[in-house]
């Protein structure tokens, strides 16, 4: 447990770690290629640790290096592994379909957490690729068998970007050609690494086709995660200004900016630049009066793990908000439509958890107590951005959990 006062004031300009979904892929991706890369500013949270263990496990070399890793990548895997995928969902979506790509065979599990969270959606678009997984009752433990990646086309039923990264990871090792079609674009990081790294895939039209490719090892300076500065943009808005450099702001992953549009929040995007092909950038929020925000399906998923804040932050707005079509909250770490309400009535705001998102009712603040973490990382933080915004501060139960994403995280906001 964590008492956390509450601020009158903040201002400051912060640097993070780099972002947790390009870290994952770059471990991935250069742990099977051939030659050696160099990994800058990546994510060192317990979710991507996870990912470089399974990878040694799996035959790559992975050493620290002063400002990152050294991968050594192996370009046969380690057959007959158990792979520990502990609270990371990326990793275990992730390397289903990679395992099933370099056809081996592999059990992949995780904590209980991660072993209560779907893994047919992910499984049976790769079953209609030739691969040959079996799952425990629709969950983890996943089992991968030896098998034949055929190829062959697929239509995302769900906005996912792990279920389409895990069909253009077996892609790699497909006789034919396969291909990906998307309604609504998610999360491009696999696609925009796999062309980096000599891959042979096509983007077009919400069509992604890849084919057997050898991957070539790329040092990366990983850009720094957006999902883990919008906290603290998110008490910039609320309580002064806050100066977040260094962002990864790939338009697939900028959503908390849009919400931002419709909060009327005042912020600037500065010095624009590209690295490693993806869009960086600093970010300069400043204390803003928020207006209620209606939130719909077609924005969700480029902003699913900022929702917790979002909800939270519409109880400092006045009036009604509404996020709808948000229903995949309810199948990560915990189901975060149920949390975030709970998080924000019991620090007197009112949030009406719905089938699909939440209905809060603003009154410009909230007043303050204690929350629980349910166990999940955004939780967590969110729970510490509304103490520290509230009028009278509280406890915070499960604070350790931010460490998931986010080691530092207490360190950089100063409590």
């Amino acid at each position: 447990m964590r008492f956390i006062n509450s601020k009158q004031n903040f201002d400051g300009e912060f640097t993070f770690h780099g972002d947790k979904s390009i870290t994952h892929r770059a471990i991935m991706l250069n742990g099977v290629a051939r030659g050696v890369a160099i990994l800058k500013n990546p994510s060192l949270g317990e979710d991507c640790l996870t990912t470089c263990r399974a990878m040694e496990k799996l035959g790559a070399k992975i050493e620290k290096t002063v400002d990152g890793l050294k991968i050594t990548g192996a370009l046969t895997l380690n057959d007959n592994q158990e792979l520990d995928c502990g609270n990371s969902a990326t990793t275990l979506r992730l390397l289903t379909g990679l395992l099933a790509g370099f056809g081996v065979n592999a059990k992949l599990y995780g904590d209980k957490s991660l072993s209560n969270r779907p893994m047919e959606r992910v499984a049976e678009p790769l079953r209609v690729l030739g691969a040959k997984i079996q799952t425990t009752n629709a969950k983890s433990p996943v089992f991968v068998e030896k098998s034949r990646i055929i190829g062959g086309e697929i239509a995302l039923k769900v906005p996912s970007a792990q279920v389409k990264s895990a069909i253009l990871l077996a892609g790699l090792g497909g006789d034919k050609e396969t291909v990906v079609t998307e309604e609504v674009p998610t999360r491009d990081h696999t696609e925009r690494m796999l062309e980096v790294m000599g891959a042979k895939i096509i983007r077009s039209n919400g069509k992604i086709s890849i084919s057997k490719s050898e991957l070539r090892a790329t040092d990366m300076e990983v850009p720094a995660d957006i999902s883990s500065a919008s906290y603290f943009m998110a008490l910039g808005a609320l309580k002064g200004r806050a100066l977040c450099k260094n962002l990864c702001v790939n338009s697939t992953r900028t959503g908390i900016l849009k919400a931002f549009d419709k909060f009327g929040v005042q912020y600037s995007v500065l010095n624009k630049r590209i690295v490693c092909g993806e869009e960086v950038a600093d970010i300069l929020v400043k204390k803003s009066i928020l207006s209620p925000v209606r939130i719909t399906k077609t924005e969700v998923p480029s902003m699913i793990d900022e929702l917790p804040l979002i909800a939270m932050l519409c109880s400092f707005a006045k009036g009604e908000s509404v996020i709808s079509g948000a229903q995949e909250l309810k199948y990560k770490e915990c189901d975060r439509i149920l949390a975030t309400a709970e998080l924000i009535n019991s620090l007197g705001g009112v949030c009406i958890p719905t089938t699909d998102g939440f209905i809060v009712e603003g009154f410009g603040g909230l007043d303050g107590g204690a929350v629980g973490s349910y166990g999940d990382h955004r939780i967590a933080m969110t729970g510490a951005i509304a103490l520290l915004a509230s009028k009278n501060g509280g406890e915070l139960y499960g604070d350790k959990y931010c460490a998931i994403s986010f080691p530092d995280f207490f360190e950089k906001l100063g409590v």
